[in-house]
């Protein structure tokens, strides 16, 4: 047997050798006992190589520029890819898909280990744009080291590059310094925020008289101040969000706050007009252009694939590429006979004619 022998081996030798090829052997079976590849054992965001992938720093370069930086939400792989082949900047895997995939009215049910499934398909689909994770409501309120924990997850287990959290009470200002202190770039989110909808009394924009206008902008700089290094400007007037745009050294990013930010996002289904979700078809955000309306090519697409499943006019022969030459379907009518299965053999000989006659290809038949 492998295991005596190589233990027998380990204990000829001396105690630390012994003990070095006892740890070995167990990582070796354990690697093998693995269903995670083993360069993936230590999982998190790919190395990223400035020349093909937005990182940090690239998008510290474009604020400084001046350079409008663009940011669109995903939350699978298709999604993703998308984003990736059109040059989108960032990234966003936000809990948003709460309610643009999971169907939920807020975006308080939808869990860390759902957002994580969400996270690793994205993160195969993008390979240029920043990653960044939002933290669901419920996983990062606690304390510090919950929220430094589940930081940690979004990277390791996600495959993010950042993670966005929501908020600017102080303990949402110290969660954010110790996940950027635990060496994790941290995006802010300010304005509406989704998650303190029972606070604020639902989605109501923020900023519209000068306390609440004024505490944007001061929890934008808080944020700033504990390492963000950038801030979500979510449903405030275009003047409150082109003060703190101006206020702080690291971009803003707009949603419903107006043209003056550093970069703008959009849910994915909203821009595309996807109309999956009641939210969608009756409250779409007042905000959010439309630049097509993906829905109703859906719609449209279904529809026909369900007449032409009801008329029988699909599949035809263009979409039954399989043949069976002659020789192996007599086989099969013999062996079908044999068992007894007259009706069998017959649907098999008629359904062979059929293809024959109606949808032979020039020069050939489909039962060769």
């Amino acid at each position: 047997m492998v295991v005596p022998s190589i233990l027998s081996r380990a204990s000829s030798s001396s105690s630390s050798s012994s003990i070095f090829s006892r740890a070995a052997f167990l990582l070796f079976h354990l690697r093998r006992m693995s269903n995670v590849p083993e360069n993936s054992v230590y999982g998190g965001p790919k190395p990223q190589n400035p020349n093909n992938r937005i990182t940090v720093t690239h998008l510290k370069q474009k604020h400084r520029k001046g350079e409008p930086i663009t940011v669109v939400t995903a939350y699978d792989y298709p999604s993703a890819v998308h984003l990736d082949e059109v040059g989108i900047d960032v990234c966003l895997v936000g809990d948003s898909a709460s309610m643009v995939v999971h169907g939920h009215d807020t975006t308080l049910p939808i869990t860390l280990d759902e957002m994580l499934v969400h996270c690793r398909a994205v993160a195969r689909g993008a390979k240029r744009p920043l990653l960044v994770g939002d933290l669901p409501f419920g996983t990062y309120e606690s304390c510090p080291q919950q929220a430094v924990d589940t930081a940690v997850r979004v990277l390791k287990e996600g495959g993010m590059d950042a993670i966005k959290l929501e908020g600017g009470a102080p303990s949402r200002i110290t969660a954010a310094k110790a996940i950027v202190e635990a060496g994790i770039a941290v995006m802010g989110h300010v304005g509406l925020t989704p998650q303190a909808i029972s606070v604020l009394g639902g989605f109501r924009p923020q900023g519209r008289n000068a306390t609440s206008a004024f505490k944007v902008v001061e929890t934008a700089l808080a944020l700033q101040e504990a390492g963000c290094f950038s801030v979500v400007l979510e449903c405030v007037p275009a003047p409150v969000a082109a003060a703190t745009t101006s206020a702080l050294q690291i971009p803003t990013i707009g949603i419903g706050a107006g043209p003056f930010c550093s970069g703008q996002v959009l849910v994915y289904h909203d821009l595309l007009g996807m109309l999956q979700h009641p939210h969608h078809a009756k409250v779409t955000p007042k905000f959010c252009k439309q630049y097509g309306r993906v829905g109703d090519v859906i719609n449209k697409a279904l529809s026909q694939y369900k007449e032409e499943v009801t008329n029988l006019s699909f599949p035809g022969a263009a979409h039954s590429p399989y043949k069976i030459n002659t020789t192996d379907l007599n086989g099969l009518l013999n062996e079908l006979q044999k068992l007894g299965l007259d009706e069998a053999a017959s649907a098999a000989v008629a359904a062979a004619q059929k293809t024959e006659t109606v949808g032979a290809p020039e020069g050939g038949n489909l039962v060769d």
